[in-house]
């Protein structure tokens, strides 16, 4: 699999947040709504964590990187239909 399919097929905690964004849950509660499933196992995720003094933004369970931890495609597509079931 080339890198271009790779990085298609994965998106960063802030990417996914954007996609579930709206008019009713706006993108930082997305990303700690997506924070808390992986916190607690619902998500599989490449986890990268923000030293202490590293922190940018507003923080997420975890002290998760928005920036650099990936989710799967797939994984996400996944937790979202379980989710709203």
């Amino acid at each position: 699999m080339s890198p271009q399919q790779t990085e298609a097929n994965t998106l960063t905690l802030l990417e996914a947040a954007r996609q579930m964004a709206s008019a009713t849950l706006s993108e930082h509660d997305a990303e700690v709504a997506l924070a808390l499933a992986i916190q607690r196992g619902e998500l599989h995720a490449d986890i990268m964590r923000w030293a202490t003094e590293q922190w940018e933004g507003k923080q997420l369970p975890g002290n998760i990187n928005r920036l650099e931890t990936r989710i799967e495609r797939a994984d996400f597509e996944a937790w979202r239909a379980r989710s709203k079931g």
